[in-house]
């Protein structure tokens, strides 16, 4: 059995760069900010993306990273070809075993882009399979079985489990939303998408409406895949 990496607080997977901006960038940079480790892994290059092109895609998703505090990587998984594989299966595998999360984060299910909800779907069964002894990956890792997974929102306003005050955050997420000018800054070339029509604006709306539920000015709204057990240090509650 290989030797892992040193233990990783959150492991936030999406299916394309920027989803998981979009979804927790405020709660990554929070607590990056108070010394967390978090990877943010994205499953694919977003190669079918209608703006842009993989390698501006990948500086964007690299300063985005490095705004917010997070590594990163990418599996090269194919967009638009995120449906149930047991060879992908196994890649997310070999990445919750290297990194050990103690949290998992996914795209929710319900959601108007296909690829999240089947991001969501390949985590969900990579989860589970990367606590089973005898399930291999690709590189030999212990089994590791972290301790939650729970779904953040890219597309849609659902009625979160649980929210996580950004109010201090909200400028950070916003900077690195804005990395990627590929998506969401309309240019004379642009394909015409969501995204670069008001998209940003209107995630800023979504996370105050969220924050007034809590009373705060910002807040990013989760589901969970299971009740959580609060963890007051990991939380960060005051």
């Amino acid at each position: 059995m290989r030797e892992p990496s040193s233990g990783t607080d959150i492991l936030a997977f999406g299916a394309h760069a920027d989803d998981v901006e979009i979804g927790m960038g405020g709660t990554i940079a929070k607590f990056a900010a108070r010394g967390k480790k978090i990877v943010i892994c994205d499953l694919t290059r977003a190669e079918l993306s209608s703006n842009g092109d993989t390698e501006t895609r990948k500086k964007e998703a690299e300063n985005a990273a490095a705004i917010l505090g997070a590594e990163r990587l990418a599996l090269d998984l194919p967009d638009r070809g995120l449906f149930i594989n047991h060879e992908y299966i196994k890649k997310i595998v070999t990445v919750i075993r290297k990194y050990r999360p103690k949290v998992i984060f996914a795209p929710y299910m319900e959601d108007r882009h296909p690829d999240h909800g089947n991001c969501a779907r390949l985590v969900k069964e990579a989860c589970f399979s990367a606590g089973i002894k005898k399930f291999e990956d690709e590189e030999g890792f212990l089994p590791h079985k972290a301790a939650y997974l729970h779904y953040y929102m890219i597309n849609g306003f659902h009625a979160p489990d649980f929210l996580v005050d950004i109010s201090s955050n909200m400028e950070k997420k916003k900077v690195a939303l804005n990395s990627y000018k590929s998506q969401f800054v309309k240019s004379a070339d642009s394909f015409d998408t969501p995204l670069v029509n008001g998209y940003i604006e209107s995630i800023e709306a979504r996370e105050s409406l969220f924050g007034k539920q809590a009373g705060v000015r910002f807040a990013e709204g989760f589901k969970a895949g299971s009740a959580p057990l609060i963890d007051l240090d990991l939380i960060g509650a005051n």
